[in-house]
Parts: C-alpha cells; sequence; structure tokens
C-alpha cells in the first residue's frame, strides 16, 4: 500500500515493464492493460510493449467500469489481498455486482509463481530518531493517540502505513530505497503498543528503547494473529494478567487456546467478547487481507487519527525543515556552478549567464562526455558533504531535452541521453537529512533559449509566484489553491498533467498527505492548516521537446491580515528552499512589477542564506545568479 516500495516488491513493473509510482495492471486470458495517471502517460507509451494497452486516468474507463463491460457476466476477478487496499476492494465488489462478477482473494500471488529471479529481502537494521529531529516523545504520540481511541469508541488502532509508523514510534530504517521507513505493522490499543517486524533488525538499543516507550515487539508475520486477537479482547498478554493465568496466546490459526485450571472454553470466550471494541483501520491504505481477519461489524473504517497528526509539524521538525533547505540550497548551487563550468568546458555552451550559442563543435572522448545520469550524480556527491545527509529523497530527475517532457523521467545509466547544450535542462531532485525532507526543482539553459522557450517558462514561474504569495482563509484546501498556479498558463492556452503540491514528510517520505494542491478530487479532503509543508510546483511539457518545472517547499503559516471577515483567521506561505530562478530564460516583459520584485526579494533572500555556506567560484557564481532582474 505504499506509493514507493521495495524492489522485491515491485511486482507491476516487473510483469509490465513500466516503473512509474502510480499504476495498476490487469491481465486478462487474452489482454493486458495498464492504468496510469497524467504525469505517466508518456513514460508508459516508452515502457510499455505492444502486448500492453495503455489506459489514462481521466481519459479512458475505470478498470471496474472497463471489467464489467469486456468480461463475462459471472468472471472471477483476482487479487492478491494483501496489495488491495479495503477502500479499492469494495468499490470494485460493488461495481462487478451489478453483473455477478466476484472479487477473488488469491491465496497464492500469481506474480510471484513466475517472478523466478525476485530480489531477497533485506535486513537493515532500526534506527531510533533521535528526540533533538523528532521533536515530540513517542510516549506524547501515543497519549495524544489513546485519546483518539477514546473519542471515537474504539479500543484499538492497526497502522499498516510505514509512515505512520515510524512516526508514531520515532524510528527509521532502509526497507525501501529513498524512504527511511521499516517493513511493519503498528497496533495501538488503550493499554498497550505493539510493533511487527522482522525479529533480526532490531539491534538491543532498539529493544531496550521499545521497552522504555511501552512497546512490545513481534514477528512481522503474525500481524493476523496479533489481530484476530483485537475483536475478541484488548490483547493476549493484557488478558492472561488479569485471568491470573487462564488464556494462552492464539495458536497458528489465530484461535484462543485454553491453559491449565480452566474447564469451559465457552466462559473464556463470553469473558473475552466482553472486552472487544470497535478496531479502527484507515480503509485507503490497510490491506484487504488484514479487513478480512476482522468481524465486519466490529471495524471502524476511517483514516488514520496519524495522517493529520504527523501532517502537522512540531516546531523542531519545523526549524530542522528550514536549516535542511538551506544546506541543500547550498548543495545544489554548487552543482549547477559545476555543471556550468563544465557545459562550457566540454561543449563550448554560452553557459548559465550567456546567451550565446554553443561554439565548441569538436568531437569529445568518451570519457569527457556528461549524461542525465553522469551529472545526476555529481549532484549526489555535493549533498553528500552536507551535515546530516542521509541520502536522495527520490530518484534524481535529470532530464535534458525531449526527456523534461517526461514528467517523472529517471536516466538510466546505459541507455540516457547526452547533455545539450542548446536544449533545456530540467532537474527534480532532493535529500534525506536527519533534521528535514528537501524537494526542489530548477529548470535551465546552457545555450540560447527560444523565445517560445522563455514565455513558457516564464508563464510557469508566474504561476509559481501567484502560489506562493497567496493569502486564504482557515478551511481553506488545495483543491480550491490549485487554479492560482495554472491561470498564467491558462491564459496563454498551457497546462500541466500533475498537482500542484504535495506535502513533505520530516525526514520521511517525500509525498506525504493529507494535504494536496491539486485538481484532483482527494485535494478536497483536507484543509490546509499551520505548520503543514507543501510543495509548490506548477510545470510545462511538450512532447519531445522539452519539459519545465519549478518548485519550492513551503511551510503555511498564519497570515496577518488588515481585517478578520467571520473570523476564520488567514494563512500565508512560507518559502524555505533556496535556489536562484535562471534570469536568462525569464521573459520580463511578462512580469508585473510585483512579480519582478518578489523574484529580486527571492534572489536578496537566496544570497542572505546561502553565501556563507559556498566560496570561491561557487560563492562568485551565486553573487552573480542573485542579482536584480535588469542586470545580466
Amino acid at each position: 500500500m505504499s506509493e514507493y516500495v521495495a524492489d522485491r516488491d515491485r511486482q507491476r513493473a516487473f510483469v509490465s515493464g513500466f516503473t512509474g509510482s502510480a499504476g495498476l495492471a490487469l491481465i486478462t486470458h487474452k489482454e493486458a492493460l495498464l492504468w496510469t495517471d497524467g504525469r505517466y502517460f508518456l513514460q508508459a507509451t516508452q515502457q510499455l510493449s505492444s502486448r500492453w494497452k495503455l489506459m489514462r486516468i481521466g481519459e479512458d474507463p475505470v478498470v471496474e467500469a472497463w471489467i464489467a463491460d469486456n468480461l463475462e457476466n459471472d468472471a472471477a476477478v483476482g487479487v492478491n489481498p494483501w496489495c488491495v487496499s479495503v477502500e479499492s476492494a469494495q468499490q470494485w465488489q460493488q461495481a462487478f455486482s451489478k453483473k455477478n462478477q466476484r472479487l477473488v482473494q488469491l491465496e497464492k500471488d500469481l506474480i510471484d509463481e513466475v517472478w523466478k529471479d525476485r530480489p531477497q529481502s533485506s535486513v537493515y537494521p532500526v534506527a531510533v530518531h533521535p528526540i533533538q529531529f523528532a521533536g515530540k516523545p513517542s510516549e506524547n504520540k501515543l497519549a495524544e493517540l489513546r485519546a483518539k481511541l477514546s473519542e471515537n469508541k474504539a479500543s484499538a488502532l492497526v497502522i499498516t502505513a510505514l509512515d505512520e509508523v515510524a512516526w508514531l514510534y520515532n524510528l527509521r530504517g532502509r526497507d525501501v530505497p529513498y524512504n527511511p521507513v521499516v517493513h511493519s505493522y503498528a497496533v495501538v490499543t488503550t493499554h498497550e503498543a505493539f510493533l511487527y517486524v522482522d525479529g533480526r533488525k532490531l539491534t538491543p538499543e532498539v529493544k531496550e528503547y521499545l521497552t522504555s516507550i511501552g512497546v512490545q515487539s513481534r514477528e512481522y508475520s503474525d500481524v493476523l494473529d496479533g489481530i484476530r486477537l483485537l475483536t475478541a479482547g484488548e490483547s493476549c498478554s493484557r488478558l492472561r494478567e488479569e485471568s491470573g493465568g487462564e488464556i494462552s496466546c492464539p495458536d497458528g490459526n489465530g484461535e484462543l487456546e485454553r491453559s491449565t485450571g480452566v474447564a469451559d472454553d465457552t466462559a473464556i470466550e463470553e469473558k473475552l467478547k466482553g472486552k472487544g471494541g470497535l478496531v479502527w483501520i484507515n480503509p485507503g491504505n490497510c490491506s484487504f487481507a488484514i479487513y478480512k481477519a476482522l468481524p465486519a461489524e466490529q471495524v471502524l473504517l476511517q483514516q488514520s487519527p496519524l495522517v493529520l497528526a504527523k501532517a502537522l509539524k512540531h516546531p523542531i521538525e519545523l526549524d530542522g525543515f528550514r536549516k535542511s533547505h538551506i544546506r541543500d540550497g547550498a548543495a545544489v548551487v554548487s552543482y549547477l556552478a559545476w555543471l556550468d563550468e563544465k557545459m562550457q568546458e566540454v561543449y563550448g555552451a554560452g553557459g548559465y549567464f550567456s546567451e550565446s550559442k554553443c561554439s565548441n563543435k569538436r568531437k569529445r572522448l568518451e570519457s569527457d562526455k556528461l549524461t542525465e545520469f553522469s551529472v545526476s550524480e555529481k549532484l549526489e556527491q555535493f549533498r553528500a558533504k552536507q551535515e546530516f545527509f542521509m541520502g536522495p529523497s527520490f530518484e534524481t530527475i535529470s532530464s535534458v531535452g525531449a526527456n523534461a517532457a517526461i514528467i517523472h523521467y529517471a536516466p538510466d545509466a546505459d541507455q540516457c541521453a547526452e547533455m545539450e547544450p542548446e536544449s533545456i535542462y530540467l532537474c527534480d531532485s532532493g535529500g534525506q537529512y536527519l533534521d528535514g525532507t528537501t524537494d526542489v526543482t530548477r529548470t535551465v539553459h546552457f545555450g540560447k533559449p527560444s523565445p517560445h522557450e522563455r514565455t513558457c517558462y516564464t508563464q510557469v514561474l508566474k504561476g509559481h509566484i501567484a502560489l506562493d504569495i497567496a493569502v486564504f482563509p482557515n478551511g481553506t484546501t488545495g483543491y480550491a489553491l490549485d487554479i492560482l498556479a495554472r491561470i498564467p498558463l491558462w491564459r496563454s492556452g498551457l497546462d500541466y498533467r500533475h498537482g500542484t503540491g504535495h506535502g513533505v514528510g520530516s525526514f520521511l517520505n517525500v509525498h506525504e498527505g493529507p494535504q494536496w494542491i491539486s485538481f484532483r478530487p482527494r485535494a478536497r479532503n483536507a484543509a490546509l492548516q499551520k505548520s503543514m509543508t507543501v510543495t509548490d510546483e506548477p510545470g510545462y511539457y511538450e512532447d519531445g521537446n522539452f519539459g519545465i518545472r519549478l518548485e519550492n517547499v513551503l511551510i503555511v503559516k498564519e497570515a496577518h491580515t488588515e481585517f478578520n471577515f467571520g473570523d476564520k483567521g488567514y494563512l500565508a506561505f512560507e518559502h524555505i528552499t533556496w535556489v536562484p530562478y535562471q534570469k536568462k530564460l525569464i521573459d520580463e516583459s511578462l512580469l508585473t512589477g510585483e512579480e519582478k520584485q518578489w523574484v529580486d526579494n527571492y534572489h536578496q533572500e537566496c544570497f542572505k542564506h546561502l553565501s556563507p555556506l559556498v566560496s570561491g567560484s561557487d560563492l562568485e557564481w551565486l553573487t552573480k545568479a542573485t542579482e536584480p532582474l535588469s542586470v545580466r
């Protein structure tokens, strides 16, 4: 149920060849279809073979409608119940029932049956996330969670989202690339807390920490047995204590066993039923397998209370966000200065500041060539020099020319494009730091950009600024704000197929809800609130030509307005990303006076924050890059 998964769990990529982070594959006896959203239309057309049919979400029928229209009335549709959410399964079941079609939970995953060289599970040690970065102790988070259980008359919460488990217990891991999470489940009752995890990952220090915060560790594979107990009573160990040792733990089938001294099994069962209560699970990310292990009448299907709690950042987390973004900005500036120099040296490019065309047409040695992949590796080296760096926060999107039009393009070391001085270069990257997670996109040109490229870049910049300076009342959702970033583009007949912003975790997943800035319906579900983080990343993409995106991370803050209509209180944004915009790509004639001032002010702040962290030629480059717009 995670957006990003370990290599051994990339089943859809294995069977289809499509590597995007969002998509669904359907295989029938005669056909193979793949559904994905607008971010991946171009990528999917390139990765899918002719045996696959691409289904464009928002344009083609949804999967359940296609099944109803194309499969026989009594069709059985098989799924791995561990890989389908409760929400999706129930939606499909309802749709299938109209034609007597049915959803079948497969006991064996059919992909596993044919994936003979599936990667092995890795065993990385779990780490405690220090309070100096986490801000709030796990004990406090557990107390607040239990208050939510009481409010909702629930006796337990089953936590299946990996970042929620990590956040709740202040733990981090390395089980999923780019995301510091641990393959695990958490179960919290009104009196106890459990962590289901491969025991080999727990060091003595982590075991001692878990004990200190009142968390009991159990083997990952035992999660269903533990969950089945929840509807019979609060927990095996607590019930054993209250019954004077009369009750033992469940057997392999999850059934309660009677120990010595008790003659009547029925009496035990009745005692346990009296202690049962609602078990809370999140239908959006809890697997159907877990849901089916519980009596439906004792399940509370509702968004996890940890989703919002995690999104509302602690002041210490916000301070870490600000500091990590300054260090990250210094790394990106050093990278751009290095790349500028190399593009001029190797390709004779005019460079970051000059609008002259490439002057060097000589044949280059293979060792001299710069590729999308090789330069992205250099960017990681610059980040690795920064304090608290733990690795990239996602696979770097380093793309030149036509590849930049592939929204979530990731270069392959053996097949990627060579850098091109007369084409746009788009770099979307981020870092995982102990004190924060970063995500920044800049689009640059090392030659002479065309008037059309400058116009498109400037319209994207105008939308980027419009969202940054927005002031809005409490209760406003990202669905309402999304249009602000698109209006400048719409005026020119331009647009983009992805959302405009996503939440960002604190040394956690780079994509985090419940807040989104998007045209998609899910952005209506949660209002933006003070202390949330969100990105601002409009773009424009021309298939086969170029792509443009500009991205900063923002913190939602209180706005100081002259009036306070309706006593709602008003909110605004604080940008915390510090990397200059390329002035030669800006058509100043398209900017208003306010927008020009915004760019100049931003560049002044960039210099103030980053100049203490760079020196020599990097400082010279930063100085020139942050000069006022009128200075070229």
